[in-house]
């Protein structure tokens, strides 16, 4: 059988050929220009990816500078402690490696996974997340051997903040801790796990502590497994600082405080350096710098005393008849005749009201060296409705007062210098007469810190100047304001606190071993009535601030003491004891041993 193939010359369609040509060049120059984009233009960058890729950037944490008393001893250290970190890219099971942790450090899970996701959402690619800091060594030598099995888990060893003095400084060097997502977005130079200052010098010094991190490269194999690692960038060390302040004299200070709440200020007048500040009741600053626990925040923040804090300038306080040292310069400065006598029959009419004198029976005729001598409250009544509130207020914020002293600690009160305007705005109401008879011996609406009358005082001393109160040993004093006195007006008021201390109502602090000046102030928190009750007859916080304002001169050295017992009664017969012993510790025990026996007044400024 036979089979013709007939072909008739057929060709196959030539646009068929050229399409698949087309096709095959498109193809072509499709790879030679992505081959051009990620080669040549975007060569560099790929290339440093790739480099990422096999290498990684690890933190080496600078140490934090110490911080030192005045004589080189120990405030503030550095101990080790030991983290344990994720690198979450590296784990191949993150629910399960988290139970783990949780199951190794007792910590409920949820708290694990909270501090995952925080690190997740705020750290960076192959960045190690830190899921439980200050971890116990006895845990690590159990954890270390089994990390082999759970990938991307580390072990790191870092410095943890030691204070070897606890509650004695804790007000003044406050604290350390994690930081938290505002602080890492206000500050490029923070990373997830950081530690940084929250309180006090810590806080208000962070950037000179904390110094500058370093780094190490890291390379890697495809599984991400360290091979060789070298230095890139060494660490810089913070700045160690050294305070002013002294541990005999802050220690002697809060043992005299005893178990008053209150605050002690012992400052240099001349140049304006803070030889003790201390604020009682106080608290043990190491327990922020590890893990705080529910029950330890719960003790301090619930405390009815209110320990966290700072009460030397936190705290405002109504003056009392301190107050009167300022009333009397601007009665000179006023040109009032300091010999000038009013009649103190223990009380002051105005209206229906009567403004009593801390002696019923009153004081008789008192110029104004006796005023301050036997703090007489009639003789500031009469002589504030001569001058009137406008100048009272004026001279007040020349004085220093209603405003901040620039001290290195965080929230600083400025206290409260009340006038018309301020009455106005804050209660919608004109100001009254009486209210300027209140100002006039240091109670109504004026509120003062102890640290501003510590300024005060020194200006009085330092030929008027208003010394910013100095912390940092080494820095130079600085002026912030002068004191509206003439220099013999400042002397008059020198003379009458010696004066007081002598023969007043300062006289437990008189020494014949020293040159002494105080003025005492008894304020109160309550309206009283025609009887002064006794402290132990009132209520704690129905009870008087007790206030004593001073100084002593002895063998070339001056300083400034100010106590304030927060109801702590009179200021004679709890600031007054408190403050011999201070002095007892700045100049030593009283030779021959024992002291003049003095009476007591009860309710005596």
């Amino acid at each position: 059988m036979h089979t013709e193939v007939f072909t008739d010359g057929y060709q196959p369609p030539r646009m068929g050929q050229f399409l698949l040509y087309a096709l095959v060049v498109f193809l072509f120059l499709l790879f030679v220009l992505r081959f051009w984009y990620l080669q040549v233009l975007h060569g560099e960058y790929y290339s440093r990816v790739a480099h990422d890729t096999r290498t990684r950037s690890e933190r080496v944490y600078a140490n934090r500078g110490i911080i030192l008393d005045a004589r080189g001893r120990l405030l503030a250290e550095n101990r080790p402690a030991y983290y344990l970190t994720l690198i979450s890219e590296d784990c191949p099971d993150i629910p399960a490696t988290l139970a783990q942790v949780s199951q190794w450090l007792d910590i409920p899970p949820d708290q694990i996974r909270i501090k995952y996701r925080q690190g997740r959402k705020e750290g960076k690619f192959f960045e190690p997340l830190v899921l439980a800091a200050d971890v116990p060594f006895e845990r690590i030598l159990q954890i270390e051997p089994q990390l082999f099995l759970w990938p991307g888990l580390t072990v790191e060893t870092r410095q943890r903040r030691y204070y070897p003095q606890g509650e004695l400084f804790a007000h003044i060097l406050g604290y350390v801790a994690e930081a938290n997502g505002e602080e890492l977005k206000a500050d490029e130079e923070l990373r997830l796990g950081d530690i940084v200052g929250k309180q006090g010098i810590e806080y208000m010094q962070e950037k000179r502590l904390r110094g500058i991190k370093g780094a190490n490269i890291l390379e890697v194999d495809a599984l991400g497994r360290p091979l060789t690692k070298y230095q890139k960038a060494l660490p810089k060390a913070g700045v160690n600082l050294t305070l002013a302040l002294d541990i005999d004299l802050q220690r002697a200070a809060s043992q005299a405080l005893g178990e008053e709440s209150g605050a002690v200020v012992i400052m240099e007048p001349d140049t304006g350096k803070l030889r003790a500040l201390v604020s009682h009741p106080s608290y043990d600053n190491n327990i922020f710098t590890a893990r705080l626990s529910a029950r330890d925040w719960a003790s301090l923040a619930e405390h009815p005393r209110h320990p966290l804090q700072n009460r030397a300038v936190q705290s405002v306080y109504p003056p009392g008849s301190v107050w009167k040292l300022m009333m009397a310069g601007l009665l000179l400065e006023q040109g009032l005749d300091p010999r000038a006598t009013v009649s103190c029959a223990g009380y002051v009419s105005l209206g229906s009201r009567l403004f009593r004198c801390h002696r019923q029976g009153g004081h008789g005729q008192v110029n104004m060296m006796n005023s301050l001598i036997l703090s007489c409250d009639v003789y500031y009544y009469e002589m504030a409705q001569k001058v009137g509130i406008d100048a009272i207020e004026r001279f007040a914020k020349a004085c220093g007062f209603g405003k901040r002293t620039a001290i290195d600690l965080p929230h600083e009160h400025s206290g409260l210098v009340p006038g018309r305007e301020w009455k106005l705005a804050r209660f919608h109401e004109a100001w009254q007469r009486g209210e300027t008879l209140n100002i006039a011996i240091g109670q109504g609406f004026t509120l003062v810190t102890p640290v501003q009358m510590a300024v005060f005082v020194s200006a009085l001393l330092n030929e008027g100047k208003l010394l910013k109160p100095v912390l940092l040993e080494g820095e130079e004093p600085e002026v912030t304001g002068t004191l509206p006195l003439s220099a013999p007006h400042r002397a008059f008021i020198l003379e009458a606190m010696r004066a007081t201390a002598s023969s007043g109502t300062a006289r437990r602090i008189s020494r014949p071993d020293a040159v002494m000046g105080g003025k005492t102030g008894t304020a109160q928190t309550v309206r009283i009535g025609e009887r002064r009750l006794k402290k132990n007859e009132m209520e704690f916080l129905h009870r008087d601030h007790a206030w004593l304002v001073s100084w002593g001169m002895k063998d070339g050295k001056t300083y400034v003491v100010v106590v304030m017992a927060e109801h702590g009664g009179s200021g004679s017969g709890t600031a007054g004891p408190i403050t011999a012993r201070i002095y007892e510790s700045l100049f030593g025990p009283l030779t021959p041993p024992g002291r003049q026996q003095v009476s007591r007044e009860g309710g005596q400024p």
